[in-house]
């Protein structure tokens, strides 16, 4: 049986995870993927995102103007290929910064005994 610790915990891990996945998807986007090839890097470094949570956000990425798309029709199926662009590019090195404050500033508040 779960307990209500371990539902809270599960939703706030799945919380703290929504917020890095942009972070990580605009970060692997510096090298064009399609889709697939995207979350088979990101699985491969830690980090599984299922299809229902990639594609939306490949789409509101671009929609914001964070990223760039062409569809490559050569192979036997079309893909459609994904990489960052120059405001993604901005956008990343902001998240970045923050992300090393936001580490060093968690560092010390977990590690104060008040």
């Amino acid at each position: 049986m779960t307990t209500t610790a371990e539902k809270q915990t599960e939703k706030l891990i799945l919380e703290l995870r929504r917020g890095v996945i942009v972070m990580a998807v605009l970060s692997r986007l510096q090298r064009e993927h399609y889709g697939y090839s995207l979350r088979q890097d990101l699985a491969d470094s830690g980090l599984d995102i299922n299809e229902g949570t990639l594609y939306p956000l490949l789409r509101r990425l671009e929609d914001q103007g964070l990223l760039e798309s062409r569809w490559d029709v050569s192979e036997s199926r079309p893909r459609r290929y994904y990489k960052i662009a120059k405001p993604g590019l901005e956008t990343l090195l902001n998240l970045k910064e923050e992300w090393k404050y936001l580490g060093v500033v968690m560092a010390q508040v977990l590690s104060d005994e008040r």
